[in-house]
């Protein structure tokens, strides 16, 4: 019995042993990975926080002359839908079509899933949608919004797809113009989705819609007329989650759960083209919008907006801007400029770039010049200096840049998709 006693005890003694070094390894390897930087998913449009803003580290921001390495390249056709991360995957969609092929029928868009890593093709789904060229290319303006082991993608014309994220399985569809019964705007779908808790938002409809994530059911609809081309970007206020959204001739504030309108603001842009969506920070609303129209500051008082400044400064055509301590970077169309949050004051502007595109990392922007020119610079009120850039992509580039995983994410119009690695590695 003594010598069962001692087997035991020796056994469980091993055990203990075990998990003790299986812990220590696991928080070596994870000091280890804090130490070399943080890698942050970008499920969606405009990143995890909506903003535009990776709260990613560690990686490169300066590079060999001939610039960082391409880890790999792949076509996925015409658009203007920028890239999801999630799990070790990517998400975006193309369209088979050319401007000027007149064969619609033919014409498909495909919605891609592909190893982060390595680009490789894990699935694809694909469904007849014409590529809708209206003085651009064409092609999907939204992008894929990954919710756990789902992914949300919206076309042009209004298709709406629930898939599986691993399998590229079909979870439920619905056309919303044909089932909800909201207009086709002028210059067609490109506001992408948006999920907050049970409820897929969008921007259909004359002040958008929302519904049940899970089976596609319409549980509010604020009119079905037509809408602008922004994403809802999602706030909370006195403790209730609310969303911001442009439609074609204003801002409105929504309740998220039922969609009772809070507040709205009047704003029209030339040719109906609201596209940009609106920065919340606290109870301050920013929006900018093209073709001239500019710039303005609101601030939440009561429950009613009231306009602090207004300006012509900023213009952001289809490319967000983003606020970074006090202070907003984006495209007034072919300028990148930097304003004075509070005041709209100028800081400084820079040419040369056409209409970019940007995002904020670690306090770095990284800028997509519209011909396909990749810049690192401190997001600095001061001045714009150039930390390191390279030729990464060529024609056309309106889709803003990806950071996740050390590895930046660009494509074209044309639809070249480029993954370049920043990881320092």
């Amino acid at each position: 019995m003594k010598a069962l006693l001692s087997n035991r005890q020796c056994v469980l003694a091993l055990i203990v042993a075990f998990i003790g070094c299986l812990f220590l390894v696991i928080s070596c390897n994870s000091a280890y990975a804090l130490s070399k930087g943080a890698s942050v998913d970008w499920p969606n449009w405009h990143g995890p926080h909506h903003n535009g803003i990776s709260s990613e580290t560690g990686w490169q921001t300066r590079w060999p002359e001939d610039g960082p390495k391409i880890l790999w390249k792949k076509s996925i056709g015409t658009g203007f839908s920028s890239i999801a991360v999630s799990r070790g995957r990517i998400y975006t969609m193309g369209n088979t079509g050319k401007k000027g092929d007149k064969k619609e029928k033919e014409h498909k868009d495909i919605i891609y899933c592909l190893d982060a890593h390595t680009g490789r093709e894990i699935w694809r789904k694909s469904y007849p949608c014409p590529v809708f060229p209206k003085q651009h290319e064409g092609g999907p303006g939204a992008t894929p919004t990954v919710d756990g082991n789902i992914v949300y993608t919206l076309s042009k014309k209004g298709d709406l797809y629930c898939l599986n994220a691993e399998t590229g399985q079909v979870v439920w569809y619905k056309n919303l113009v044909d089932e909800s019964g909201v207009k086709l705007p002028n210059w067609y779908f490109a506001g992408s989705p948006l999920v907050i808790g049970e409820l897929l938002i969008l921007n259909a409809g004359t002040a958008g819609m929302a519904l049940d994530k899970h089976s596609g059911r319409v549980i509010w609809q604020n009119g079905k007329g037509t809408t602008g081309y922004a994403t809802p970007v999602p706030y909370n206020m006195d403790g209730q989650d609310c969303v911001a959204l442009l439609n074609i001739s204003s801002i409105v504030g929504l309740k998220s759960d039922n969609g009772q309108k809070l507040w709205q603001v009047g704003w029209t842009t030339k040719y109906d083209e609201n596209s940009t969506d609106p920065i919340v920070q606290d109870d301050y609303i920013f929006i900018s919008t093209g073709n001239n129209t500019g710039c303005a500051l609101f601030r939440i008082e009561n429950g009613k907006p009231r306009k602090l400044w207004k300006n012509r400064a900023m213009s952001n055509q289809f490319n967000n801007s983003v606020l970074w301590k006090g202070f907003i970077y984006g495209f007034d169309r072919s300028k990148l400029k930097c304003l004075e949050f509070q005041t709209g004051i100028v800081k400084w502007t820079k040419d040369g770039l056409g209409m970019g595109s940007l995002m904020c990392a670690s306090g770095k922007l990284i800028v997509l010049s519209e011909k396909g020119k990749l810049i690192i610079a401190p997001a600095d009120p001061e001045k714009f200096e150039v930390i390191s850039q390279a030729q990464i992509l060529r024609g056309k580039c309106w889709t803003v840049p990806v950071l996740s995983g050390g590895r930046i994410y660009a494509r074209n119009a044309r639809g070249d998709l480029v993954c370049v690695d920043v990881s320092g590695k």
